[in-house]
């Protein structure tokens, strides 16, 4: 894989750009690598617009030397990324299956790092999550992820299994948020190929 020259990184359900994990690798980033164009965009609610943004957004990005990394429902997002322009993908927790997931968090949300900030998940989105879904995963080699076994919203074997055959650090113990991520980052930036 040739040295990424933009990194594209996609927050979770109800989070944002503030996210520690966004924070510890952009910081990263921005410290070891700022020859490294790197993207976090607050995603929409919606599903669609979520996608439309990133695309509309990474659309002038080389497709050879670009990787996404994405967190949660941000994994999802990754991986139909990766299907459609083929980049490397790095999954941290990923959503397998949002559709099934979300459609019990219709109705009035509030974002993670902002009590303040509320958002409506609308019935749609679970559609357009549909919608999104690749039919498989092409290329398992094209991705990465760290999935911890101690994950308390999704079932660790699913993502093991979704992303079966791509290099994978499962890790015992451990969150969804994965709270360890700063000791982590070694792995990261090693799979993406930064160091």
């Amino acid at each position: 894989m040739p040295a990424p020259t933009h990194l594209l990184y996609l927050h979770g359900f109800r989070s944002s750009p503030r996210s520690s994990k966004a924070q510890l690798l952009l910081g990263w980033m921005a410290q070891n690598r700022p020859d490294v164009q790197t993207w976090c965009p607050q995603l929409p609610p919606s599903p669609r617009a979520a996608m439309a943004l990133v695309l509309a957004g990474t659309a002038g990005w080389p497709d050879e030397t670009s990787v996404v990394v994405g967190s949660s429902l941000g994994g999802f997002y990754a991986t139909a990324l990766a299907e459609q322009r083929g980049w490397p993908a790095l999954l941290l927790n990923p959503a397998v299956a949002p559709a099934r997931d979300l459609a019990a968090y219709i109705g009035e949300q509030t974002a993670f790092h902002d009590a303040n900030e509320r958002f409506f998940f609308r019935p749609e989105f679970v559609e357009e999550l549909r919608a999104l879904t690749p039919p498989a995963v092409t290329r398992p080699e094209r991705y990465s992820g760290l999935i911890t076994q101690g994950d308390e919203v999704l079932d660790w074997r699913e993502m093991a299994g979704r992303y079966a055959g791509s290099r994978l650090r499962v890790l015992p113990g451990g969150d969804h948020a994965i709270s360890d991520f700063e000791a982590r980052l070694p792995f990261v930036v090693a799979e993406l190929g930064l160091n």
